[in-house]
């Protein structure tokens, strides 16, 4: 009972201490001016890959001279789970035909389809078993710049040697907003901004690039606009990759673009760096041209990942809402394999009509 009344003294006495406002201070903080809040960005100091002292670091400059990259496709199992088996004889097969650097979990890639888990462990993979041989470049980009800053973190963490980052997608922002997305992203390594207004809804102009361009972490940027846009950046010493296949020709040779970020080196990389490396070829862009057309009548990598199936260097595994081509356009693949060489495209395995019940679409994984 001491105990209790002398509880009961001490909260008297603390309220009796607690400060009291007279009427003139209310009035005073009614009668105020509201001032707003001044915006600021938090800097990211507590990244650890800000450090320009870890060892191994990959630099811009050895990003800049890649002339064919690969957006490598991602295999699967008949669960849905990645087949790391098929992933490294296609990488493989990537490196042996020449492709300098793969896009690992890009659009091609289906990271849109991936956990960041499995984004972070297929970059990972990908280091591990191949980084000796070619340049890894992990899809670290969001239209959340946390998820952004949080997987780009990560990537350089497991060894990427460089990011790709999209601009916001569907939540749309300004162009500053898309600077400050940039810049919170691109102190942590060599970076490429990509820019395809057909899949995010923004263009990304030049007045953009060239604010991102004050860091040296800008490796350059993969445009999808056009060849016009490339010569923009190229003119101004930007360093530019075609995004389109069916442009990468000229894109190279009459508009100064480094090379190209390829969807179809996935099927045939020899023919590609032949493109890339072996001076003007309008017969040789001609002869594949066919090909590229086929492989975009649909959204990538729907396509790509028919045409792999049918080649027998994949499982023939989608993970919806990707869905194969239909009977005729893979009766149509086969005839243009037959068409260029089966010899320039990847895989020893004849290339096969597959019918619809050979393909498994899964959409739990």
């Amino acid at each position: 009972m001491a105990a209790l009344k002398s509880c009961s003294v001490c909260l008297r006495e603390s309220a009796l201490q607690l400060p009291r406002h007279n009427s003139g201070d209310s009035y005073k903080r009614r009668n105020a001016k509201w001032r707003a809040p001044q915006a600021a960005i938090i800097p990211n100091f507590h990244l650890p890959m800000r450090s320009f002292e870890v060892k191994n670091r990959t630099s811009s400059e050895d990003i800049k001279s890649l002339r064919l990259i690969t957006a490598i496709k991602t295999p699967y199992l008949p669960d849905g789970r990645f087949d790391l088996e098929a992933y490294d004889a296609l990488v493989n097969m990537q490196i042996s035909d020449g492709a300098e650097a793969v896009i690992v979990g890009g659009t091609t890639g289906e990271g849109q389809l991936m956990s960041w888990d499995e984004h972070i462990m297929l970059i990972g993979h990908t280091v591990n078993c191949f980084g000796g041989s070619i340049k890894v470049i992990g899809n670290t980009g969001s239209n959340s710049t946390r998820e952004a800053i949080h997987a780009t973190e990560q990537g350089f963490a497991v060894g990427m040697h460089a990011a790709l980052h999209i601009n916001p997608y569907y939540g749309k922002t300004s162009l500053d907003g898309l600077v400050s997305h940039f810049d919170s992203v691109i102190s942590m390594g060599p970076t490429i901004i990509y820019n395809v207004p057909s899949r995010t809804g923004q263009d990304i102009p030049p007045k953009v690039i060239h604010r991102v361009a004050q860091s040296a972490n800008l490796a350059g940027v993969k445009e999808c606009v056009g060849n016009d846009r490339i010569a923009q950046y190229t003119d101004n010493g930007i360093v530019v990759w075609s995004g389109n296949d069916d442009q990468c020709h000229d894109a190279r040779w009459s508009h100064g673009a480094t090379g190209v970020i390829s969807v179809t080196s996935n099927l045939i990389p020899g023919l590609m760096r032949k493109l890339m490396f072996g001076g003007k070829n309008p017969s040789l862009n001609s002869k594949i041209m066919p090909l590229v057309d086929w492989l975009f009548q649909e959204p990538n990598p729907i396509a790509l990942n028919t045409a792999l199936a049918q080649l027998g260097v994949v499982r023939p595994v989608f993970r919806l809402p990707y869905v194969p081509l239909p009977l005729a356009k893979r009766i149509e693949f086969v005839n243009l394999v037959r068409e260029i060489g089966r010899e320039y495209f990847v895989g020893e395995k004849d290339v096969k009509v597959l019918d619809d019940d050979d393909f498994i679409l899964v959409g739990r994984y």
